[in-house]
């Protein structure tokens, strides 16, 4: 089995000093076979997301077009997103600093 150098600084060692460490080939091989592996799914994810983004951003020119306010429609989704507790209390602070600057 083919031996490979490997640089492996541990928490305790400095960026001046690390220590090498020995690892088969074989190990070298299936961990960067897992890291592509990883960086392949992040970047098609990443890619489903760009798509996501363009649809939503399609759906708001829709609605814009038909004539709703944009900025209302993402103030109500971010709205609909909270646990109703947080957002009852959220208004609550709203009124009570709207009255004490006398608004």
């Amino acid at each position: 089995m083919n031996d490979v150098v490997q640089l492996n600084p541990t928490a305790d060692e400095t960026e001046d000093e690390p220590k090498l460490k020995t690892t088969s080939t074989r190990t070298v091989g299936t961990t960067a076979d897992r890291l592509k592996s990883f960086i392949m799914r992040i970047e098609r994810l990443e890619e489903d997301k760009k798509g996501i983004a363009d649809d939503i951003k399609e759906v708001f020119g829709e609605a814009k077009g038909e004539g709703f306010d944009v900025k209302v429609l993402r103030k109500v989704i971010a709205l609909r997103k909270k646990d109703p507790e947080e957002r009852a209390e959220e208004e609550e602070l709203l009124e009570l600093y709207m009255s004490a600057i006398g608004e």
